[in-house]
């Protein structure tokens, strides 16, 4: 009897964050993982190189500047190339930083809109086809500011929106044979940049969210393998992880 070849997943902006804690989990599901990264080579490889530790031939990492098309396009043909198949794309890699009104320039809006929505559509549209063969699953990390703008970030905020609206689109259009669902973190992660804002959500964290905690990159990893490997009728959803907090934005 032939033994079936593991299931692949791709995992945009997989070297850190939370992109990084959905490569390791679905790696424990049993997944064959692709670690895309742009700039962040060392923390891909070293990924890249623990999750071989665990189980050989099981893991590589992948460059691509996902605002680039012709790099958006190798990469799919080089996931599908290494082990002749893709069945999850987990489009998670995004651009976040502020754009106030009276200072938002058109590189703001490239790179925001690219690495948020462009990058992701026409990857999932190269993939497409591909994940069909083997009725796989795309997954988009979405936001809870896709429907209650953040102050300051209304570029970032309406990508994100535009990521809700190609979930379901994708949802539609690649039915039967692909599912598309994305999740729309809370405060998992506070960003890089520092700012007063961020400063008084941390504190306003415990009296807003109702499950009185923020979240941890494990909650979303642990949604994105439910999506992927235990919801086989979910399709054109987007799941609020977020403790609650959408509820009293």
């Amino acid at each position: 009897m032939a033994v079936s070849e593991p299931a692949v997943a791709l995992v945009t902006g997989g070297a850190q964050r939370i992109g990084a804690e959905i490569c390791r989990r679905l790696h424990a599901r049993g997944y064959r993982i692709i670690i895309h990264y742009r700039h962040s080579s060392a923390a891909a490889c070293q990924l890249r190189d623990e999750l071989n530790g665990q189980r050989p031939d099981s893991a590589v990492a992948l460059a691509a500047d996902l605002l680039a098309l012709a790099d958006v396009q190798a990469l799919a043909e080089q996931a599908i190339g290494i082990w002749q198949r893709v069945d999850v794309l987990i489009n998670n890699a995004s651009g976040f930083y502020p754009t106030p009104i009276g200072e938002a320039t058109e590189v703001e809006w490239d790179g925001l809109m690219g690495s948020n929505l462009k990058g992701p559509f026409f990857l999932s549209q190269a993939l497409a086809p591909a994940l069909g063969k083997n009725s796989g699953c795309i997954i988009n990390l979405v936001d809870i500011y896709s429907k209650n703008p953040l102050p300051g970030h209304s570029i970032y905020c309406m990508a994100k929106a535009g990521v809700a609206m190609m979930t379901q689109s994708l949802a539609l259009d690649l039915a039967p044979a692909v599912r598309v669902n994305g999740i729309s973190p809370g405060n998992i992660l506070w960003p890089d940049h520092a700012s007063a804002y961020w400063e008084q959500e941390k504190q306003a964290v415990a009296e807003r969210v109702p499950l009185k905690r923020e979240g941890e990159a494990g909650d979303i990893a642990k949604t994105v393998v439910f999506l992927v490997a235990d919801a086989q009728y979910i399709t054109g959803q987007i799941l609020a992880v977020d403790g609650g907090r959408s509820l009293a934005i």
